[in-house]
């Protein structure tokens, strides 16, 4: 039975008078792989804001791991990587190394030193992202796909048990996305880790996730990924406020539509 590690309940949330999120109903199962997709302005940070605990709710409820939101503390069960990492300080002088050993400090404190299980640990992030040979590398002489691989280690270092990434192939060329998302659905799978992808990016993921949900200030869709793959583009269309021609990708590398 796989219980559920995010149970959001009549969740509704406003800036002054404006609702950006009403009455949003949605639960996240252990080992699920969710791709949270929806247009700009359509809730979807405001939503991961009050799944990290950023934001105070106003109405409705959420729980983490089966605790109540307020209650729960154990952040570092819960890994995040935002778009920033594209924006990232090219000159900052720290090797990949280092940039993954800091997602420690949450568990560790800011100053215990770092123990020889720590680094094997570090060493195996870095390799669950593929980028054992460029540990000793420079942050800034990465390119920003591997940057993003660096940002996804440090988030794994501290045995994460659920992985929220905020649109983290934002710049990043076609054909590093497509490793990169095969990299993810690797984490899923072999690594037992529950995701949530933000994403404009529908087409692609779609062999990828197992769950999508479209957000736009409500839910209009959740469901696994052959339900999604099965909406229509008028419903799709209706649900964005515009035309949506969803371009899905099988596992044969052709195109079908």
């Amino acid at each position: 039975m796989k219980l559920p590690i995010i149970e959001i309940k009549d969740l509704s949330y406003k800036y002054e008078r404006q609702k950006v999120l009403e009455d949003i109903n949605l639960t996240v199962k252990e080992g699920s792989f969710l791709g949270l997709v929806g247009p700009n302005g359509s809730g979807k940070t405001t939503l991961l804001k009050c799944l990290l605990g950023l934001l105070k709710l106003q109405e409705g409820e959420i729980r983490l791991f089966g605790e109540d939101i307020h209650k729960f503390k154990r952040w570092h069960e819960v890994g995040f990587v935002s778009q920033k990492a594209n924006s990232f300080n090219t000159g900052f002088p720290a090797s990949v190394f280092e940039v993954v050993s800091s997602g420690l400090t949450a568990k560790l404190g800011l100053f215990k030193k770092v123990s020889k299980q720590d680094k094997e640990k570090v060493y195996q992030a870095i390799q669950a992202v593929g980028l054992t040979d460029f540990s000793r590398k420079n942050i800034g002489e990465l390119s920003g796909g591997q940057q993003q691989r660096a940002f996804i280690a440090r988030a794994l270092v501290s045995d994460p048990k659920l992985l929220i990434l905020d649109e983290p192939t934002v710049g990043v060329d076609a054909v590093t996305v497509q490793n990169f998302y095969e990299m993810l659905e690797d984490l899923n799978s072999n690594f037992g880790i529950t995701l949530i992808l933000v994403t404009h990016d529908v087409g692609t993921i779609t062999d990828k996730v197992t769950h999508v949900a479209c957000l736009n200030k409500n839910l209009h869709f959740h469901g696994n990924s052959a339900e999604f793959e099965a909406l229509n583009e008028q419903g799709l269309s209706d649900f964005y406020g515009h035309s949506v021609h969803v371009l899905t990708h099988d596992h044969h590398g052709g195109h079908h539509s």
